[in-house]
Parts: C-alpha cells; sequence; structure tokens
C-alpha cells in the first residue's frame, strides 16, 4: 500500500528548489537519506549550479549510498545528526528530514545555530513532518538514543488515526516495528512543530517561519537577517498555513486511513 501515499520530502522541490536558486548556496547539508529522493534532487542542484551537498545518516539504505558515494560533489557522513552537524562548516541551506522528535529535532536546530553563526552564516532550514502525525507526537526510530527524560511514553505495534490522540489497533504506523510513536499526542516536549516553536522562543536568533501544510507538512525556517528573506517570503506566502491544502491533507490522510482499516479487515 505504500504506493498509494506520497510521503517523500522531495515532493516540495517545486518550492525549495525555486529559493536555492534565490539563495544560490554554496554547500547544502541534509538530514535524513531513505531512499535518497530528495537526495537526488539536490544532487542535480548542487551539480547545475556549481555547489556542493554533504548528507548525514547514521545507517543509510544501499538504494542511496550506492550512487551517493560515486558522485563527486557530494559527501556522505555516517552517524548521528547530533555528531555531525558540528563538523560540517559553511553551510548556507539546511534540509531537516531525519528522526521526528522533539529532542532529537530541537537539538539539530540548536546546533545548526550554533555552526551556521560560528561560519558566519544566518540560518536556513527546510523541515519536514511538522504536521500529523509528528507535528504534535514523537516518532522513534532508536527510543533508547532518546535520554529517558526527554523520551515520551511510547510503544510498537498499534498506530494512530486522525482526531484521535492516543494509539488504535492498526492505523498510520509501523507493523513490522521500525519505528515506535508516542502513546499520546501533543503536550511537552513532544513532536516536530513543537520542537520548532521551542527552539524559536528559547533562542536570542529572530526567526520566522512559515508551515506547508502538505504531505506530511514543510516548515522553512530563516533568520529576519537573511540578505533573501524578501524574496524567500514572496515564493511561500500563498502556501503558509493555507486552509485549502490543510483540508486536502486531511481527506488525502483520511482516505488512505481508511484503506489501512479495509485491509486490515
Amino acid at each position: 500500500m505504500s504506493n498509494l501515499l506520497i510521503y517523500s520530502m522531495a515532493e516540495f522541490a517545486p518550492v525549495t528548489l525555486p529559493i536555492l536558486d534565490i539563495c544560490a548556496p554554496r554547500k547544502i547539508a541534509e538530514i535524513g537519506l531513505e531512499f535518497g529522493g530528495n537526495t537526488r534532487i539536490l544532487s542535480d542542484w548542487a551539480q547545475a549550479h556549481g555547489a556542493t551537498l554533504t548528507c548525514i545518516d547514521p545507517m543509510p539504505r544501499p538504494e542511496a549510498t550506492a550512487w551517493i558515494e560515486s558522485t563527486a560533489h557530494i559527501e556522505l557522513q555516517r552517524g548521528i545528526s547530533h555528531d555531525a552537524i558540528p563538523l560540517i562548516a559553511d553551510v548556507d541551506a539546511w534540509f531537516i528530514d531525519g528522526d521526528h522528535n522533539w529532542y532529537t529535532v530541537f537539538n539539530e536546530l540548536r546546533l545548526i545555530e550554533e555552526r551556521s553563526h560560528a561560519d558566519g552564516k544566518p540560518v536556513l532550514a527546510f523541515m519536514h513532518d511538522v504536521c500529523w502525525p509528528a507535528g504534535r507526537r514523537d516518532q522513534y526510530y532508536n527510543p533508547h538514543a532518546i535520554p529517558e527524560q526527554f523520551r515520551q511514553p511510547y510503544s510498537y505495534g498499534n498506530g494512530v488515526t486522525l482526531g484521535n490522540p492516543g494509539k488504535v489497533r492498526g492505523g498510520f504506523g509501523s507493523p513490522e516495528g521500525s519505528f515506535a510513536y508516542a502513546d499520546q499526542e501533543g503536550g511537552p516536549r513532544n513532536g516536530v512543530m513543537t520542537a520548532l516553536e521551542d527552539f524559536i522562543e528559547q533562542s536570542a536568533t529572530d526567526y520566522v517561519y512559515a508551515v506547508i501544510p502538505l504531505v506530511f507538512g514543510l516548515a522553512v525556517l530563516i533568520e529576519r537577517t537573511h540578505p533573501c528573506i524578501e524574496a524567500i517570503a514572496q515564493i511561500i506566502a500563498p502556501y503558509h498555513n493555507n486552509p485549502l491544502l490543510a483540508r486536502v491533507e486531511e481527506n488525502r490522510l483520511a482516505n488512505y486511513l481508511t484503506v489501512i482499516a479495509a485491509h486490515a479487515r
């Protein structure tokens, strides 16, 4: 059934690539590769514009690594994002699509800010999965990597569904047990969107962000001092919290959840 659901950050290329065209980054970093769909798009852009791409993933899939490691303008960092980010200098644009939980994302943003400011760069970051289901509910690929005080109660097996803050039999999840969701949606330190909001609140830097409420949600985070902020705003403004897009996403997910329920029966 996975071919019925679009889910990749690659789907946002009609928005992200025009922003890259405007900002003309010399170096891009991507956290989380999965099958390398968005990586190929960024690689093609980087090659066409004389830029480089650094990819961060502790366990990249063979489908992605085979061609990445043979591509001259791409560097692959096999490690967790919290270890890799401080080592990658002079990044102009970050793509964040790794572990979708508060602790991971909050600290990714904190480290990106520290690294960028040390290099004299304003922060520009594209963040996936800021809407349902991971926007307000932690998802864990490796729960034991999250310190206990920052880890929500979680379980494997049962999934999540629209309009239910708990978990249900079936629903959206990982029947094979490759990841787990927090048992409850909402509350402090829970979810990717919460991590973004908490980071902005605790940072001394002035940020703005926009959210495209489609394909699990994309946030574009940018410092107010970024020289391209006005041009970026013109691209992103029509999509930001657009109620029509949000309704289409809700309908898309409801239909997919109906298919999951029918398949389970």
